[in-house]
């Protein structure tokens, strides 16, 4: 008898079990194969556009991908850095061993924390007086019969997965593993909507066999910022970096990919799952992108003891000769040796409008889920969610009310949003444009937003939640030390301003001032501030960007109140749409679908307009 089961140990399984173990429940983790715990089966790398703000939330409310991300570091970019604070995004190229050696050992010495190797097959589930059910366990082969008082599915993949490379076809999980080959049936029966998504990934090819003075190189930044507050920064940074490439593809590879495009299941009938449109296969690309003389590829290392090299933007499901013919036509790889082939992966996964916002499924009491099971793509929208419903599963066994992040709190709020209100056609990916407050939702701000969650859920230490609040301390104080130093218009001062492409004072100015202008940073203040503090990166950072979009973040954060206020009118999950006069029919079918539980997520529903929340406030207000 358990308190929670968590059924896979992929990146959502992983932050599930954790965090139910942490927070006191006793947890089994079911996985097919203890060697595939975390496993990065397509790219080894963690973060990126979005995705990387994600990851600094996860560690914010005391999850572990960060720290791995951070143990098993060889290279750290920070991407988009010519754009706006908002927008960018930290990505690891991660060594792949060390990454799930690193999780797999957290989990093992996790006090409350079982884990077995076993395929689930059966969710058990007991019916409730109101016609619902709740669930009382699984069954598992081997091993029979397991309690639990609630289950996590975080299946990824692996639940009915079938793979393709040309004709060949197979029942399997990734990596050629073995895939939960029953449980649909058993999600089906118990009134769960499944859907049927792909996703693919691209060929491994032998270092040796690359031409890497034909590619371009991708180093990574001079400093690296880490991911969890955790990580020891300084010996972070002592690592030498391992160098990414590029390459491209050009008219002969088209060329080849075009005359084979018949042999691509995707496009012979084989394929009936909806691929991720953000992260399409090659072929895909070529047929969609018809216009475009090439694509840009990412030469990436798999770890640091491995000739293995991924090769990003790459992925396909076309026959491994063809496969072999259009790799050995880009530039740097005429002599290239696939080591792994390329495969596309149909899974099922849930309509996650089927899902309540703790992700909880609206069907069965008590059953959670999380990860592409939820049909999103990506292992930082999975960790997240299992993150999530592992926090809303503990806290419901407890008697602790639910945990459900806001859209102007954070991105894990956006995605889970979009998620059970919207629901999605086709795998979900973060990006930085699903969110209205993107300001709000920076990566430097991410333990503003969210360490008090975690530390109420009891994920977060007392030692380190005062460290956070010393660091907030001396940001503040930073803060207002600039607005009270002021400097005159002098020619030295003006000589400063000047040579970073600013106008000149005429009259005097505070520091603050100077920085909120667009072409200066705290450091060109240095020469004109000697008696500022010493503070770390991270904190001048901060200082720099809030007193440089104060503005802008006050008026966003205008409209997240506006934004909450909505979500704070409770609707009955009961209510009968139908019975409403004045909603329309369709507006009445979709509430009805999704059940919201505010006015505010009645209104991102699709095909519920203005007028129908109109008529639903008007009917509130003459029921109360």
């Amino acid at each position: 008898m358990y308190d929670i089961i968590v059924i896979g140990a992929g990146h959502a399984g992983c932050e599930a079990a954790l965090a139910a173990a942490r927070m006191g429940c006793k947890t089994a983790l079911f996985t097919l194969s203890l060697d595939a715990v975390a496993n990065l089966p397509c790219n080894p790398s963690v973060g990126g556009t979005a995705k990387g703000h994600l990851v600094y939330e996860i560690d914010a409310l005391g999850g572990e991908m960060g720290f791995a991300a951070d143990v098993a570091t060889i290279q750290s970019r920070t991407l988009n850095t010519g754009k706006g604070a908002a927008v960018r995004s930290k990505r690891v190229q991660a060594d792949r061993t060390v990454y799930t050696a690193h999780m797999k050992k957290v989990l093992e010495n996790q006090s409350n924390l079982y884990l077995i190797q076993a395929e689930v097959t059966d969710i058990l589930t007991e019916d409730l007086p109101d016609g619902r059910k709740i669930v009382r366990g699984v069954v598992a082969c081997p091993g029979g019969e397991f309690l639990a008082r609630a289950v996590i599915i975080s299946t990824g993949t692996y639940l009915s997965g079938h793979t393709h490379i040309g004709t060949v076809q197979r029942e399997s999980g990734p990596d050629n593993s073995l895939p939960a080959a029953f449980l649909s049936a058993s999600l089906r029966a118990a009134g769960l909507p499944l859907q049927r998504f792909k996703t693919g990934t691209p060929p491994r090819i032998h270092r040796r066999s690359i031409d890497f003075d034909e590619l371009e190189i991708h180093p990574g930044d001079d400093y690296i910022v880490p991911f969890s507050r955790r990580t020891d920064e300084a010996a972070l940074n002592r690592i030498t970096q391992i160098p990414c490439h590029i390459t491209y593809t050009n008219g002969e590879t088209h060329r080849i990919i075009h005359e084979n495009i018949h042999l691509s299941p995707m496009y012979s009938g084989q394929i009936h799952g909806t691929g991720p449109r953000y992260c399409p296969s090659i072929e895909d690309k070529i047929v969609r992108f018809a216009e475009k003389p090439r694509h840009q590829l990412f030469v990436e290392p798999m770890g640091l003891h491995t000739d293995e090299i991924y090769l990003q933007g790459f992925s396909s499901s076309l026959p491994a000769e063809v496969q072999y013919r259009m790799l050995r036509s880009l530039n740097g790889f005429r002599h290239a040796e696939i080591m792994r082939y390329a495969y596309a992966i149909e899974y099922d996964c849930i309509d996650p409008t089927a899902l309540l916002p703790t992700l909880e499924t609206k069907a069965v009491e008590n059953l959670f889920g999380a990860g592409q099971f939820n049909g999103t793509s990506g292992y930082e929208e999975a960790a997240a969610q299992g993150l999530i419903a592992a926090i809303n599963a503990a806290g419901k066994l407890q008697g602790r009310d639910p945990l459900i992040l806001s859209r102007s709190s954070s991105y894990i709020g956006v995605l889970i949003d979009d998620l059970v209100t919207k629901g999605t056609a086709e795998p979900y990916r973060m990006m930085t444009s699903r969110s209205e407050f993107r300001l709000l939702l920076r990566q430097d701000n991410a333990e503003e937003r969210l360490i008090e969650f975690g530390r109420a859920c009891g994920l977060i230490s007392e030692d380190r939640y005062r460290e956070f609040l010393a660091h907030r301390e001396i940001i503040e104080a930073e803060k207002s030390r600039l607005l009270r130093t002021h400097v005159r218009p002098i020619p030295e001062t003006n000589e400063i301003l000047e040579s970073a492409g600013s106008t000149p004072l005429s009259t005097g100015a505070s520091m603050a001032d100077l920085l909120r202008r667009p072409q200066i940073t705290y450091d060109t203040l240095a020469p004109l501030d000697p008696d500022r503090p010493e503070l770390h990166r991270r904190e001048t950072d901060a200082v720099e960007t809030e007193i440089k979009y104060e503005g802008y973040v006050r008026r966003q954060e205008d409209a997240a109140r506006r934004l909450r206020k909505m979500d704070d009118v409770p609707l009955s999950p009961d209510l009968d749409y139908a019975a409403i006069a004045g909603l329309r029919i369709e507006a009445a079918q979709k509430l009805a679908a999704v059940r919201p539980l505010s006015i505010g997520q009645a209104q991102r529903i699709s095909g519920v307009n203005p007028a129908d929340i109109t008529v639903l406030m008007i009917y509130l207000g003459q029921k109360k």
